[in-house]
């Protein structure tokens, strides 16, 4: 059976559950909350990420609050001190997504369609990365993830770049789990780098390419000059769940491939 009564903390748990078929045991989702659309309409909203409704949460009787990152660590303690089951994943890279939502098929009763979900997921990613292994050319790809102060890509981001057809110019960064370890303190550090691509995801903030191109010192830049700068929502890319592996890998792979196909023409 498992939990009846879920409340997520994330979306990325509430997306998973309603791919699932077990959106009926989510008695509450985060604020930030668009995938589904409709679990918009159909569940309260009762957190942010940092912070919760606490009485509103424990109103709702649930048996599991499920989160995710060390930056949930108040909101846990808070939740647990009140009484309530709390887990809370770190989930970092592709393979450690997959797991999750391996784990949380489990506690629902849903391993076979879980797994069967990642299965088909895995063989789609294997054919983008064969796809994009026959490119002459790939792209260097510089990710901004916030742009004050400047924060290159997560380590599922990278990834997933790479599996997309392109290259991280920051890959060093993308193994430092915390946000304030990825800083790219030096602001001509990126344009060093060179990257053919500039893919903006800016946590929920509006993206601005013509900001980003006129940075002292980046008009050099090839991704600048040939006006490649480009914008993946973040609801797409940086929740750690089956968005970014899909939508967000997809958008990715047709960046890369069109700079491909241009750098062959």
């Amino acid at each position: 059976m498992g939990p009846q009564r879920i409340v997520c903390l994330t979306e990325e748990t509430t997306e998973w559950l309603y791919l699932l078929g077990e959106d009926a045991r989510i008695v509450g989702i985060s604020g930030y909350t668009v995938r589904p659309r409709r679990a918009r309409a159909e569940k309260p909203r009762v957190s942010a990420f940092l912070s919760g409704k606490i009485e509103q949460i424990v109103a709702l009787q649930p048996d599991l609050v499920v989160g995710f990152s060390d930056m949930q660590a108040a909101l846990a303690d808070q939740l647990i001190r009140a009484g309530l089951n709390v887990l809370v994943t770190n989930q970092r890279s592709v393979a450690q997504i997959f797991d999750t939502l391996g784990l949380v098929a489990g506690l629902v009763g849903a391993h076979e369609r879980g797994q069967a979900w990642i299965a088909a997921c895995r063989a789609r990613h294997a054919q983008i990365a064969a796809a994009a292994a026959a490119w002459p050319r790939r792209p260097r790809v510089y990710f901004e993830e916030w742009d004050a102060p400047m924060i290159s890509a997560i380590q599922w981001v990278s990834e997933l770049v790479g599996i997309a057809g392109g290259d991280d110019v920051f890959p060093e960064l993308a193994r430092q789990a915390m946000g304030r370890d990825r800083v790219v303190a030096d602001p001509l550090a990126p344009a060093r780098r060179a990257p053919d691509l500039i893919v903006g995801s800016w946590c929920g903030k509006k993206f601005r390419p013509e900001a980003v191109a006129a940075r002292p010192g980046w008009g050099e830049v090839p991704a600048v000059r040939q006006q490649q700068l480009h914008e993946i929502k973040s609801c797409d890319i940086l929740q750690p769940g089956p968005a970014a592996l899909t939508d967000g890998l997809d958008r990715l792979h047709r960046l890369c491939a069109d700079w491909a196909a241009q750098a062959a023409a």
